[in-house]
């Protein structure tokens, strides 16, 4: 079995990657799934939604942000949605209302639920799962992925329907 350097979060934090951050996970670094176009443009997009309700409905989102779920576990969602007030750490310690994964062509599929898990242990109330390839939505609940035909964040003014991959 090959051993694994193990490295503590202050390292982890002060570390720059070079191409797409990397998460830490129990005291090692993990990396992500590199993003492609319409990854990148499905990301915008729901962004820009979600920037557009800042002043109106106070949701503050942000994309690819550190986030400390745990002493030894920093997640990076590709998009965070907070309500209420905005973070004032640059890491980010309390769960944010809505996490949107946006599946990449080699995410695996053990790998993505274990992080969806984490966030709801965590305390995220709304996990969405966006594949742009496919053009499908899941919500994950109790532990699954549940097929959507449309994403809503009840409460507020956001719904993302199949126009969002147009």
């Amino acid at each position: 079995m090959a051993s694994r350097l193990q490295i503590a979060p202050a390292e982890y934090l002060s570390t720059s990657f070079v191409g797409t951050d990397r998460e830490y996970v129990r005291g090692e670094i993990v990396e992500r799934s590199m993003p492609t176009y319409r990854h990148g443009k499905t990301q915008i997009r729901l962004g820009v939604r979600f920037e557009q309700l800042r002043e109106s409905h106070r949701l503050f989102a942000c994309s690819e942000s550190r986030m400390r779920l745990a002493s030894d576990l920093y997640r990076i969602p590709d998009i965070a949605v907070f309500a209420g007030t905005e973070p004032d750490e640059e890491v980010p310690s309390h769960p944010p209302l809505l996490v949107i994964e946006i599946i990449s062509p080699d995410d695996r599929y053990s790998e993505v639920l274990e992080k969806l898990a984490e966030y709801r242990q965590w305390g995220v109330s709304h996990i969405w799962i966006v594949d742009p390839d496919r053009r499908t939505f899941a919500v994950y609940e109790a532990g699954a992925l549940l097929p959507a035909s449309s994403l809503a964040l009840a409460g507020y003014p956001v719904e993302f329907s199949s126009n969002l991959f147009s």
